[in-house]
C-alpha cells in the first residue's frame, strides 16, 4: 500500500469551521491554556485548561462563581441556536446564468436560498470583507413567517420546502403571540444569523437592523451580546407613516427602529449627510467678518471645574459670570486670543453673554447624522411601495418595501463608496433579507449618482407567493422572484438614462468635452442553494453494518453528481476553497490541458480525468496559491500522485508560508 503521508491534501467540502477558527483565535492570544489530554479511546487529544485560562484573565478568585446568576440575556434552546452556528454546511451555491445579468463581469450577486446556509457558505471567502450589513429581518408581529428553529432540520428540509409551493406561507408557520415560544423562536432564528453576520464584516464595517416595538429590546440585547455593548452605535428612529391610522386601538404606530453596531466601533469613520439650504440659512454675519457668515454657539459646560469659572468682562463694561454649577469651557488665556481674533460675539450692543463664532468656511463639510430620519428627508412606506409600482407597470406585488432614499441615507452615513477610479478594492454591502431588494436598488442608483463602485450581494429564501395573488399569476412565484426582476428592472432603466445622455452629448457642439466616466456595473450573478456536487462522507456511524458500509463505498466510487455541470463544480471548489464568487475567471492552456484560472492564477483547477506529469509541472512554474484537481484523475496511479506532491513541495522549499503552493484532491 502507498505511503498516504505523501498523498496531497483532501479538499474541505463543507463550509468553515467556526468553533475551529475561534479556537485558533484563542491559541494565539493564550498559548499557554491549551493542553494535551487523553479522550476515552486513549488517543491524544488538544484540549483547553479553562482554571489556566481564568488565571490568564485575571480571575484567580471569584467568590461568585459558585452562584448561578450571571448577567446576560437566556432563552430556551438558546444552547441549540449556538450550537447550530458550529455544524458547517455541505451545500453549495450553484450559478444559475439564464437568471443573472452580465455574469461573466459583473461583481453583484443574488443568492436564491435559506440565509442560514448561504451565511456559513460564505464564511470562508468573506470572513472580515464585507463593509455595510443591512438587513430587514421579519418582525415578529405575529402574522408573518418566522424561520422553523427545528434544530435537526437541514439542507435537505430547506430544498424539500423550497420545492413545496406555498409551504413558506401556510398558515401553520406563522408565529402566533398566542404561542408560548413566541419570543424564543425568533430569537433562536436570529441569533445564529447574526453571530455569522458578524464575521463578515471587516473591522470598519457596519450593521444596520430594521425592526419595530415587537422585538426591539430583544434585538437589542442580542446584538450587544454577539457585537459587544460598547460597539453600538445608534437607535435611529424612522417616520415610516406620516398620517395617524384612526382604526388604531391604542396609538398609532408612525415609527420604526433601525439598530446601528460597528464591528469595532474605534475603526468605523461615520460618514456625514450634505448640508442643506435651511442649514446654511442659519449662518449670517451681523459683523461684516472677512471670514464669511458664522453662527454662535454656548461658551459654558456643565462638567465644573474651578479654574474655568472666572468673570468675563463686556466691551460695554458689564461682568458676566457662568450660570450656577457650570463653567466656561476656556481658559482666560484661550478666551483672550479668541477676542484678539473677533471670534467672541458679545451681541451689537457688546453687552450680551460671550459666545463663540463658528464659520461656515470652517465646519466640517457635511453634517453629523441625527437619530431622528423624518420622512421628508427619508422617505415612508408609501413612497416605497409606489417606486416598486413604477418599475412593475403600475402593479403592486410586494407589501411594504422600503424607499430607496432611507436606504440611500444608511449607505451614506456608512461611509460605504468608492469611486471607480480608485484602487482601493470595492466596498460590498450585505442583505440577507433581501425581499424586494430596496438594498440593491439604492447601490446601483447611488453609484449611478457618484460615479461609485460600491457591490450588493442580496439573499432572499424563496418564500412562495400565495397562489391566488396576482403577483403569483403574474409569473412571481416566489419573493426571490420579485427581488431578481426589480434588480433587471433598475438596470434597465438606469441603462436607458445612460443611452439617453449618451444622444445628448452625440449632439454637442465640435470641441466640448465628451469624456465618459468609467463604466458602472450594471449586472449581477445569480447562485442557488443546493446540495453539494459530491458525495460527501460522513462517517457519523462508528455502528454502521458492514453491508451498508459496503453500499456507501459503491455510491462514492463516483462521488460527483452526474447532474453537475464543470460550471457547478468550479464555483463550490472556489468558494470553498476562499474565494470570491464574483473573482474573474479564465480557461487557460496549460501542458496541453485546459485550467481553470481563477484571480488571475491564484487559484488553478483542473476538473478533467487524465492528470500528466507534464501539467503538475507546468502548474508548479505558473506558481498558483492553490491547485485543485479531482483524485479520480491520477487513475489510481499512486506513483504519480506522490510525484506531484514532491514536486510542489520541492517548489515551496525556502518559501514563506503565505507564498507557498497549496495542492489538494478532491
Amino acid at each position: 500500500m502507498a505511503d498516504q503521508s505523501n498523498f496531497p491534501e483532501k479538499m474541505e467540502l463543507r463550509s468553515m469551521d467556526i468553533s475551529a477558527g475561534n479556537r485558533v483565535k484563542l491559541k494565539q492570544s493564550f498559548p499557554s491554556v491549551f493542553t494535551e489530554t487523553r479522550n476515552e479511546k486513549g488517543d491524544i487529544v488538544e484540549s483547553i485548561d479553562f482554571e489556566k485560562l481564568k488565571a490568564e484573565l485575571g480571575k484567580f478568585s471569584d467568590v461568585f462563581e459558585s452562584r448561578r446568576e450571571r448577567y446576560g440575556m437566556d432563552w430556551p434552546n438558546k444552547k441549540d441556536a449556538m450550537r447550530l452556528i458550529q455544524q458547517p454546511s455541505v451545500g453549495t451555491l450553484k450559478p444559475c446564468r439564464e437568471e443573472s445579468v452580465a455574469f461573466d463581469v459583473t461583481e453583484n450577486m443574488f443568492i436564491e436560498g435559506d440565509n442560514l446556509e448561504v451565511l456559513k457558505l460564505l464564511q470562508k471567502a468573506y470572513y472580515g470583507k464585507v463593509k455595510v450589513i443591512c438587513i430587514d429581518p421579519p418582525y415578529n408581529t405575529g402574522k408573518e413567517f418566522i424561520y422553523p428553529d427545528n434544530f435537526s432540520e437541514t439542507l435537505d428540509t430547506y430544498l424539500e420546502y423550497a420545492g413545496q409551493k406555498g409551504r413558506w406561507i401556510n398558515s401553520q408557520d406563522a408565529n402566533s403571540k398566542e404561542n408560548p415560544r413566541h419570543h424564543t423562536k425568533w430569537m433562536n432564528m436570529m441569533y445564529p444569523r447574526l453571530y455569522l453576520a458578524r464575521n463578515l464584516l471587516r473591522d470598519d464595517g457596519v450593521i444596520f437592523i430594521h425592526i419595530d416595538d415587537n422585538e426591539v429590546s430583544n434585538l437589542r440585547k442580542l446584538c450587544d451580546e454577539i457585537f459587544g455593548e460598547e460597539n453600538f452605535l445608534a437607535n435611529v428612529v424612522w417616520q415610516r407613516a406620516f398620517s395617524p391610522k384612526n382604526d388604531a386601538k391604542y396609538y398609532s404606530e408612525n415609527h420604526d427602529f433601525i439598530l446601528i453596531y460597528g464591528k469595532n466601533i474605534d475603526q468605523f469613520i461615520p460618514g456625514r449627510l450634505e448640508r442643506t439650504d435651511e442649514t446654511n440659512s442659519r449662518y449670517s454675519n451681523p459683523d461684516n467678518d472677512p471670514r464669511g457668515v458664522w453662527m454662535s454657539g454656548d461658551l459654558t459646560v456643565k462638567t465644573y471645574s474651578e479654574k474655568y469659572d472666572y468673570p468675563i468682562k463686556t466691551p460695554s463694561g458689564r461682568e458676566v459670570n457662568p450660570a450656577h454649577g457650570s463653567c466656561w469651557r476656556i481658559s482666560k488665556e484661550k478666551l483672550q486670543e479668541l477676542i484678539n481674533d473677533n471670534r467672541i460675539w458679545f451681541g451689537v450692543e457688546g453687552n450680551n453673554v460671550p459666545r463663540l463664532k463658528r464659520f461656515l468656511s470652517e465646519v466640517q463639510e457635511g453634517m453629523v447624522p441625527t437619530t431622528l430620519w423624518l420622512y421628508q428627508d427619508v422617505g415612508h412606506n408609501q413612497e416605497g411601495r409606489q417606486e416598486l409600482k413604477e418599475l412593475f407597470d403600475d402593479k403592486g406585488y410586494f407589501d411594504g418595501p422600503k424607499p430607496v432614499r432611507l436606504l440611500s441615507r444608511i449607505l451614506q452615513i456608512s461611509n460605504a463608496g468608492v469611486s471607480r477610479e480608485s484602487s482601493h478594492a470595492p466596498d460590498i454591502i450585505l442583505d440577507f433579507f433581501a425581499g424586494s431588494c430596496t438594498t440593491a436598488h439604492a447601490v446601483l442608483d447611488l453609484n449611478k449618482q457618484d460615479n461609485g463602485n460600491r457591490q450588493f450581494i442580496m439573499v432572499q429564501l424563496p418564500e412562495s407567493c400565495a397562489p391566488d395573488s396576482e403577483t403569483f399569476k403574474a409569473g412571481y412565484k416566489t419573493i426571490a422572484d420579485i427581488g431578481k426582476e426589480r434588480i433587471r428592472r433598475v438596470i434597465k432603466k438606469i441603462e436607458a438614462e445612460q443611452a439617453a445622455k449618451g444622444k445628448e452629448a452625440a449632439g454637442q457642439l465640435p470641441g466640448m468635452a465628451t469624456e465618459k466616466p468609467p463604466a458602472l456595473d450594471l449586472g449581477f450573478k445569480v447562485f442557488k442553494l443546493d446540495k453539494s456536487n459530491f458525495k460527501i462522507w460522513d462517517g457519523a456511524d462508528p455502528d454502521i453494518s458492514e453491508e451498508k458500509l459496503a453500499r456507501q463505498l459503491e455510491l462514492f466510487v463516483e462521488h460527483i453528481d452526474p447532474k453537475s455541470s464543470p460550471e457547478d463544480v468550479l464555483y463550490e471548489l472556489l468558494l470553498k476553497a476562499g474565494f470570491k464568487l464574483t473573482e474573474p475567471v479564465k480557461k487557460k492552456q496549460l501542458a496541453g490541458k485546459t485550467v481553470f484560472s481563477v484571480a488571475d492564477g491564484a487559484l488553478l483547477i483542473f476538473l478533467e480525468d487524465n492528470i500528466t506529469r507534464e501539467l503538475i509541472d507546468a502548474v508548479a512554474e505558473a506558481e498558483p496559491i492553490q491547485f485543485i484537481c479531482l483524485d479520480r484523475a491520477f487513475k489510481g496511479n499512486d506513483q504519480l500522485k506522490a510525484n506531484a506532491v514532491q514536486t510542489f513541495e520541492a517548489r515551496n522549499q525556502g518559501r514563506d508560508k503565505t507564498q507557498q503552493i497549496v495542492f489538494r484532491t478532491v
